[in-house]
C-alpha cells in the first residue's frame, strides 16, 4: 500500500455512476416487483452499501477506511430501458473514497444482473465511472455533473 501516514485528515467524497441496460419488459418487471428473486432495487442498493464497506478486501493494496456515509440510489429510466446507479461515499481521512464509490456501483449493477438474468440474457452493465470527488491535496475534480 501507499504510505499515507504523513497526510492530514480531510473530508472526502466521491460520486460514481453506472448503468444497467435491460429489455423494456425486464425493467417493467423490476418496477412492478415481478422478479422472482425479490425486490431488485432494494437488494442492489444494499449490496452496493455492503460492497463499499468491503472494498479493501476486494481491491489489492486498497486502504481500509472508516466510511462515514454511503448512499446508493438506483433510478429506472423507462425511455432508455436502463437503471442508473449512483453511489456517494464520504469519509474524513488520509485517502480518498473513489474506489469505494466505484465498487458500490459495480456490485449494485452485478446484483441487478444476477437477480434478472433468468428473464433477460441480454442485459449489459455499462459505463461505470467516477463522476466527481473532493478532498485531499488535489481538491475537487468534476468529470461530469
Amino acid at each position: 500500500m501507499v504510505d499515507v501516514s504523513s497526510k492530514r485528515d480531510t473530508r472526502r467524497e466521491a460520486v460514481a455512476r453506472g448503468i444497467v441496460r435491460t429489455q423494456a419488459e425486464t425493467l417493467a418487471l423490476i418496477q412492478s416487483g415481478g422478479i422472482e428473486k425479490g425486490d431488485v432495487i432494494a437488494t442492489a442498493r444494499l449490496a452496493g452499501v455492503m460492497a463499499a464497506k468491503r472494498t479493501h478486501e476486494l481491491i489489492p493494496l486498497c486502504h481500509p477506511l472508516l466510511l462515514t456515509d454511503i448512499d446508493v440510489q438506483i433510478t429506472p429510466d423507462a425511455k432508455e430501458s436502463t437503471l442508473e446507479i449512483e453511489a456517494v461515499v464520504r469519509t474524513t481521512g488520509k485517502t480518498g473514497v473513489e474506489m469505494e464509490a466505484m465498487t458500490a456501483v459495480s456490485v449494485a449493477a452485478l446484483t441487478i444482473y444476477d437477480m434478472c438474468k433468468a428473464v433477460d440474457r441480454g442485459m449489459r452493465v455499462e459505463s461505470i465511472r467516477l463522476v466527481r470527488k473532493r478532498g485531499g491535496k488535489s481538491g475537487a475534480i468534476v468529470l461530469e455533473r
